[in-house]
């Protein structure tokens, strides 16, 4: 996911309680809601007695929890589960309708914006494309789009919009050359809250992360972050970039910029050093179309929109893998990842095809003392950034954070 984890407003950090589960005292009645929702929402369909259990908390507060989140509209009966002996087991869901947020990602050739429910799929979205983004430009889609899409809503549906997520890639002025911008058109940038001038056109909350960070974070909520507690995630758009997950957490580190894996020094063609961003980026399969005489445009228009384009495709296929094997043997050597997952803005056959040749080109390199991950494909797909983007007001006003979530359901199932 381009350069790394630094957010400006991430979702609300709340407070580790007594491990022993869940707390019943009245001042946190809220976090035991959003922990109900939250184990909800990683593991399904959810019984009382399944939540008391996960938990610690009594049956009677999940009782009185779990009747309130329903008549709130949050969770929606499932079918009764007969069992043996006793009253049937009424597992409880997440209602898709009863929250919904807006996601914008910001790329370095394209915006998307998305309309997400509570379970995060997308209803509806948008999408521009530039030759490279302006303030002014990007300030419009967003307020532009999102009075379309709201139009298209009733009242009440308006009414459960929880906020607005932005993904962008920091420090946009540094990427000049690689755009293909004049000189000097980016510096705009360096002057621009992005947060701020759009909480001024809109009603609604905004939250803004880092589009790498908010695609891993898409992954770790939607995708095989339930599976893989410890993962390193490569996110490929316009520019490559990443994400660490322990521990089922995002882990962005002292600075902010743990995970931005683009700047990773692997071997070349020709044995130069190169960054892992020169290599495995959608703008090289871009020079590539270019020095071949191939229109490059449908990159950009929608992952759906790419053909095969032959030779130069596949070109930067292979190199892409040789780069992307190298970085996740280096990264499994200071990490004992359990998986190391590839996704980007590109179809889902893209991805299969790079997933297959670097497997292929890890198992060529020396893997002496190294415990390989499993190499996988994201889960997620295309809109990873815009989802992640999306889940940024949904968990800030309803669910736990991810560190204190896990170490919760932990401690309550004693591993």
């Amino acid at each position: 996911m381009s350069s790394l984890d630094d957010p400006v407003q991430a979702p609300v950090q709340l407070p580790i309680l007594n491990p022993a589960g869940g707390a019943n005292q009245i001042r946190v009645r809220a976090y035991n809601e959003r922990l109900v929702l939250s184990l909800v929402r990683l593991y399904g369909s959810q019984s009382k007695a399944d939540i008391a259990r996960r938990t610690g908390l009594s049956a009677q507060t999940v009782s009185v929890i779990m009747r309130a989140l329903e008549k709130e509209g949050l969770l929606s009966r499932g079918e009764p589960v007969r069992g043996r002996v006793g009253q049937p087991s009424i597992p409880m869901r997440l209602n898709p309708d009863a929250v919904y947020s807006f996601g914008v990602k910001m790329g370095r050739r394209s915006a998307d914006l998305v309309l997400m429910d509570f379970v995060g799929r997308i209803r509806m979205q948008k999408r521009k494309t530039y030759a490279y983004p302006l303030p002014e430009e990007f300030l419009n889609f967003i307020t532009s789009g999102i009075r379309e899409l709201e139009a298209r809503l009733d009242p009440q549906q308006r009414n459960r919009i929880a906020g607005i997520g932005i993904a962008a890639p920091f420090e946009l002025w540094n990427w000049e050359e690689e755009v293909g911008s004049p000189k000097g058109a980016m510096d705009v940038w360096r002057d621009v809250d992005l947060q701020t001038e759009v909480a001024t056109r809109v009603s609604h909350p905004v939250f803004l992360q880092n589009d790498a960070t908010s695609a891993c974070g898409a992954e770790l909520v939607f995708g095989v972050g339930p599976s893989y507690p410890d993962f390193v995630y490569f996110f490929i758009g316009s520019f490559i970039g990443g994400g660490i997950v322990l521990n089922s957490a995002i882990f962005s580190g002292r600075t902010g910029t743990a995970g931005a894996i683009g700047p990773l020094p692997v071997r070349g063609k020709n044995g130069e050093t190169l960054q892992l961003l020169e290599v495995a980026s959608i703008f090289v399969l871009e020079n590539l179309l270019r020095e071949r005489g191939v229109d490059p445009q449908p990159l950009w228009y929608s992952a759906d929109d790419w053909i095969d384009f032959g030779e130069p495709l596949e070109t930067w296929i292979q190199d892409t893998a040789k780069a992307l094997a190298q970085a996740i043997v280096a990264a499994a050597s200071i990490i004992d990842f359990s998986a190391a997952v590839i996704d980007g803005g590109f179809p889902a056959w893209v991805r299969e095809r790079i997933v297959k040749a670097t497997i292929m080109e890890a198992a060529k390199l020396d893997l002496q003392g190294v415990v390989m991950p499993d190499i996988m494909e994201g889960a997620v797909g295309a809109q990873a950034r815009a989802i992640g983007g999306a889940s940024l007001p949904i968990f800030a006003r309803y669910l736990t954070d991810q560190n204190v979530l896990f170490k919760e359901v932990d401690n309550a199932e004693g591993t």
